[in-house]
């Protein structure tokens, strides 16, 4: 078993909070210029909810509120 599956068993058995911390972890270390590109289809997505922030017609919640919702304190 390559040192990868040892540490992808692992992080399987931690609880979920837990593998979303180390995620987001493990995400923050990637350096800006090493994520792929956005396909066409997600530009278009962020170009059309810009426009409607833009234009009013989207409501937006902080992201504390969604945090919160989300995540167990």
């Amino acid at each position: 078993m390559s040192t990868y599956e040892i540490i992808l068993a692992d992080v399987a058995q931690l609880p979920i909070i837990d593998r979303i911390q180390l995620f987001n972890a493990i995400w923050d270390m990637l350096p800006i210029d090493s994520l792929p590109p956005l396909s066409n289809e997600w530009n278009a997505e962020i170009q059309k909810r810009s426009q409607e922030f833009d234009l009013g017609l989207s409501t937006t919640i902080l992201w504390e509120q969604i945090k919160h919702e989300a995540l167990p304190n």
